[in-house]
């Protein structure tokens, strides 16, 4: 049953968690004003959300009919009862619960803005597949993956070590949100027939394969 958990965490795709928070540290080390600890704070923060959108990912793609049994690529774990829905449902709160407990601890660091910022984080988690406007199901995921996983994580982690924002930091935010990007597009790419089917409006339903092939 653990090797099922770890499976569910999509572990193959937390380095998208884990690059941001490093280039922001990176360029904060470069400014001299590197700090151990909300770095850390960041990494799992990042981490945990990321896990919390794959649980919820898992649990609204089935819910949504989404993933079945006959999807390409790893199996999901809701989607072929290796997991119950309710169980799901209940570890994507709590790792949630949890990565704001962990946000929390950056607050001395920047202030009531990490606040917004991670409850809007927290609240994208669960907006990506979940709610009455599921970002991935109106084509905006890419939208999502590239602001968080990109401008935020890397902005943010810089801001937390050295108080300030700067050019630099958002455009290493930008690149690196294009880059984490990719794993959407591929697998935006790979499940084209069964989204279309399911009523998932992701870009590569919206504008073809040949699209996704370009914006890869």
């Amino acid at each position: 049953m653990i090797q099922i958990w770890i499976q569910a965490t999509r572990p193959k795709t937390l380095v998208a968690a884990i690059v941001p928070v490093t280039v922001g540290t990176c360029l904060a080390f470069n400014a001299g004003e590197f700090d151990a600890i909300p770095a850390l704070l960041c990494l799992v923060f990042a981490l945990l959300v990321q896990i919390g959108t794959n649980f919820a990912n898992d649990y609204y793609d089935h819910r949504r009919g989404a993933d079945t049994v006959q999807r390409l690529g790893p199996v999901r774990t809701v989607a072929s009862g290796l997991i119950l829905p309710s169980s799901m449902r209940r570890a994507t709160a709590a790792v949630l619960v949890l990565a704001f407990l962990v946000g929390l601890g950056l607050l001395p660091y920047g202030g009531w803005k990490l606040l917004v910022v991670g409850m809007v984080s927290l609240v994208c988690a669960i907006a990506y597949t979940g709610g009455p406007f599921p970002l991935a199901y109106l084509g905006l995921g890419d939208l999502f993956v590239v602001g968080f996983f990109g401008l935020v994580s890397v902005g943010f982690t810089y801001f937390v070590q050295t108080g300030e924002f700067t050019g630099d930091a958002w455009l290493a935010g930008f690149a690196v949100g294009l880059v984490v990007n990719n794993l959407l597009v591929v697998n935006n790419y790979r499940d084209v027939e069964e989204d279309r089917r399911s009523g998932k409006k992701t870009l590569a339903v919206r504008l073809g394969r040949s699209f996704s092939l370009w914006q890869y």
